[in-house]
């Protein structure tokens, strides 16, 4: 089994093809200097010691090394002992409102914001549940199917922005049918004895569909829904930001500001009737506490996964040979060698 510890190192392989493009770059813009300040033949007459097949073997030494440099921090484990883990737990899916109005700021820093954070804070508490994640607007989308990598699941939250989704509005009940085909859709009967909930966290502002039949037919299945009202009743603007920050605040088309509201009625109505409560959220406790504590009375029954419990890290390989690598990078000169010559790796004689 192959995992990595650091999957976030990924992003920085992306400098590889940019290091190759900004060397040829140079190397071509050397070039048409060197042909615009005299002859091309008289340059390299005068500079006979330097040798650029060589300056190219350096650069892909530096090259490679720079890329075993970032396998090494990305950090290849490997699985060497599976065992069978017995889990007691069940699964829950967040329902995440991303409409634009979740960027208001009457919830600091924003509702979206605090919300990821509650939910951080949430995962971290998790043993043995299975965790999924829906996000909405004007639709609905799977952002992370059930499951018990917690990592992942805080990798795939981090990543959640009111721009993902195309299409704004709010669709509350397309997001709850969606969460609780989630939750029903299971190929694995393992966890079909599992008990099932979904965490809606939202405003409450819903002008899609009829939240309340979904939630009725989510609850005869035996799905409970809990709600979390984040926002307030008072209303705010929502603002429009710009290199992170506020230039002004959304309109309408006939140019009245736009003031988001906090709907307890509607979120209330939503849990009734999928057997869940409903909590009103503030800056200091978004009310994910209350709502898991009424989770974890449920009945949660008894799994046994299958897992590799011991991995083999092996970041020091590949931090070796970067390290061989810069070794023979220093004792590489630029300059030719009759040996060197001979060898002839590139195909060509040397030019400058």
């Amino acid at each position: 089994m192959l995992d990595f510890a650091h999957k976030s190192f990924f992003y920085a392989l992306i400098a590889l093809p940019l290091l190759v493009g900004i060397y040829i770059a140079s190397l071509y813009m050397r070039k048409k200097a060197i042909k615009r300040f005299g002859e091309t033949g008289l340059f390299k007459r005068l500079s006979g010691e330097s040798s650029l097949s060589k300056k190219n073997l350096k650069f892909i030494l530096v090259l490679i090394a720079f890329a075993f440099i970032l396998i090494a921090l990305i950090d290849p484990e490997t699985g060497s002992h599976l065992e069978n883990i017995n889990t007691k737990g069940s699964d829950i899916v967040i329902t995440l409102d991303v409409s634009n109005s979740m960027n208001a700021q009457d919830i600091q820093p924003s509702r979206l914001e605090r919300a990821k954070q509650a939910i951080q804070q949430l995962i971290d508490k998790l043993q043995g549940d299975r965790i999924g994640i829906v996000i909405f607007a004007g639709e609905s989308l799977v952002q992370l199917p059930v499951t018990t990598d917690y990592s992942a699941a805080k990798m795939f939250l981090s990543q959640i922005q009111s721009n993902l989704m195309p299409v704004q509005g709010t669709a509350i009940g397309e997001a709850l049918t969606r969460s609780a085909n989630l939750l029903l859709d299971e190929g694995d009967s393992t966890f079909s004895k599992r008990s099932k909930s979904i965490i809606l966290i939202s405003d409450g502002e819903n002008f899609e569909d009829d939240a309340v039949a979904s939630a009725k037919e989510i609850g005869n299945n035996g799905i409970r829904i809990y709600t979390i009202g984040i926002g307030s009743p008072d209303g705010v603007p929502i603002p429009v930001e710009s290199n992170g920050k506020t230039t002004g605040y959304k309109k309408d088309k006939d140019g009245t500001t736009i003031i988001t509201k906090l709907n307890m009625n509607l979120l209330e109505s939503v849990a009734q009737n999928a057997g869940g409560i409903c909590v009103q959220a503030s800056s200091s406790d978004i009310g994910l506490d209350k709502v898991t504590e009424q989770i974890n009375k449920l009945k949660k029954s008894n799994v046994s996964l299958k897992r590799y419990s011991d991995y083999n890290e092996h970041f020091l390989i590949f931090a070796f040979i970067a390290l061989i690598l810069i070794i023979i990078d220093i004792f590489v000169t630029e300059k030719k060698t009759k040996w060197y010559q001979h060898l002839n790796l590139f195909g060509k004689s040397d030019e400058k």
